[in-house]
């Protein structure tokens, strides 16, 4: 919930980051695809990855499914939500650049 919740704000923000760049077609979804996965990687490297370590320390056996369903869950699931978003704020953010 919290990660879905994170990928549409972040979402809004690469929008507007890609619409003053001026991207268009294909390098404006690179973008988001990038910043999206570079998201995940964080949020894997910052708060998922330390609480299973201090937990394997504590207890012997732990996962990632335990904050998770799977691990395609943590690197694509605000993905597709995400999207509506970005490109409403993206082409609204290059429509007010470039007018």
């Amino acid at each position: 919930q919290t990660l879905t919740t994170l990928h549409n704000l972040t979402a809004s923000l690469f929008g507007i980051g890609a619409g003053i760049l001026g991207l268009e077609s294909y390098p404006g979804f690179l973008f988001y695809l990038f910043f999206t996965l570079l998201t995940s990687a964080l949020v894997y490297a910052f708060r998922v990855r330390p609480g299973i370590i201090q937990e394997n320390k504590s207890q012997g056996t732990s996962g990632i499914e335990r904050y998770f369903r799977g691990s395609l869950e943590l690197w694509t699931g605000g993905l597709i939500e995400g999207l509506s978003g970005f490109v409403l704020t993206w082409t609204l953010f290059y429509g007010l650049v470039r007018a």
